[in-house]
């Protein structure tokens, strides 16, 4: 009998990013391997989406997001509490999986910890894992306040009303990990696995530069022919640490003889006020709903700016290296899973330190092309086959150890790292 995992998030809707990819990459992986899995989200209606007999998706209407981005809604817990008799809890009585994976730490970790005490009224108990694709403090930090204050809340907030709710916790990245260790109070420690997200290798890897939509795209931006065009593609938001890119525009406008184009693949919160600025040398381009000009971009662009040194993991930067669009980063954060002085072109998250690493993207096109293809290589082990199966390999080993209680109290509480090594 395969094993039935059902998995509960807040941060999806029609273009989330990261999260709303890896959940759909672990679907589509699921319905190919013939295993049953079910995903819960909000959305403005309630709905379900069949992928063959094994694997579906859940719409449960939710309210947007009352602040930060809109674009996003909220399960929140009248869905699932029992005197509420909601959608999330109906869904639950109906599925009775054996492992219940939920990446959210706000609203939906209470539906773990409830469980654990027997409080949502089924007698049915899952393996519960807790998902952390991102780091509570940094969100924190960006939408509420950097005081010492918010970060010991932060830590309290994890250390009882998030970790203890959970058996096992995974984290995308060491980086969004070392957040929950420090947070672990010594009797509500649990085992925790890093498990690093993938990239759509093969599809980003098959791109080539085509010169007449380059050109085109030159032509359409008042650029000069041989403008060197920097991409950024993800979401424009606060936590995202988008200030950098306009702040290197203007340091590589102002030191450079070279004529630089940034152009932003991507929407958020942010947006209206890059708008506002109208910087010459920055261009919005929104979000992109055809796949082909996404793809268009990192083939026909010269680099790939990422700004956050905070970013949990960064899967578009991974998408840059499988495409050979040399990488700039910041020298900090997820993205260091992968990225590295080998492959990318690291800097500290200053705009002069930033438009120095821009501008060495194009000093030496030896140095160049050996970075390209360390990077390519490096893409190459975190293509989403090779990462959704050792997910799925995980949930059966972490289920096996939930169901041996003698076994469990002795698993280690030490982090258990997952990596391309192990393939």
């Amino acid at each position: 009998m395969p094993l039935k995992t059902l998995h509960l998030t807040n941060a999806y809707h029609q273009n989330s990013g990261g999260i709303g990819t890896f959940y759909r990459f672990l679907l589509t992986a699921a319905q190919h391997a013939g295993r049953s899995l079910v995903l819960v989200v909000p959305s403005a209606r309630d709905d379900v989406e069949s992928f063959g007999p094994h694997c579906r998706i859940y719409h449960v209407a939710a309210a947007p997001a009352p602040f930060f981005d809109r674009r996003y809604r909220l399960l929140l817990p009248p869905s699932y509490l029992p005197f509420a008799r909601g959608r999330v809890r109906e869904i639950l009585r109906a599925e009775l999986p054996d492992v219940i994976e939920i990446s959210d730490k706000y609203a939906l970790n209470w539906l773990a910890g409830l469980w654990r005490k027997g409080g949502l009224g089924i007698a049915h108990r899952p393996t519960l894992i807790g998902m952390s694709h991102e780091r509570m403090d940094d969100n924190v930090r960006a939408f509420l306040s950097d005081k010492p204050w918010a970060r010991n809340w932060s830590r309290r907030y994890l250390a009882y009303c998030y970790l203890p709710f959970f058996d096992f916790h995974l984290a995308n990245s060491d980086y969004t990990a070392d957040e929950l260790r420090a947070a672990f109070a010594p009797k509500h420690t649990r085992p925790l696995h890093v498990v690093p997200m993938g990239a759509n290798v093969q599809q980003f890897a098959a791109l080539q530069r085509n010169e007449t939509e380059r050109q085109a795209l030159l032509a359409h931006l008042g650029a000069s022919p041989n403008a060197r065009l920097l991409l950024y593609a993800g979401r424009v938001s606060p936590e995202k640490n988008v200030p950098l890119l306009t702040q290197t525009m203007e340091a590589l406008a102002a030191h450079s003889k070279e004529e630089y184009r940034l152009l932003i693949a991507g929407d958020g919160p942010m947006a209206a006020q890059l708008r506002e600025r109208g910087l010459p040398n920055v261009h919005l381009l929104g979000h992109l709903g055809e796949r082909a000009r996404l793809l268009s971009l990192y083939a026909n662009c010269d680099a790939f700016l990422h700004p956050n040194p905070r970013e949990p993991f960064g899967i578009a930067p991974l998408e840059a290296m499988a495409a050979g669009l040399p990488l700039v980063a910041p020298n900090a954060g997820g993205v260091l899973s992968y990225a590295n002085a080998d492959n990318a072109w690291l800097a500290k998250p200053r705009a002069v330190s930033f438009a120095q690493a821009v501008q060495a993207v194009f000093n030496d096109p030896a140095v160049r092309a050996a970075r390209v293809a360390q990077a390519r290589l490096r893409a190459a082990q975190s293509d989403w086959t090779h990462v959704t199966t050792r997910f799925f390999d995980l949930y059966e080993q972490l289920h096996q150890q939930f169901k041996q209680p003698p076994q469990r109290e002795s698993v280690p509480a030490a982090p258990v790292r997952v990596s391309p090594k192990t393939l």
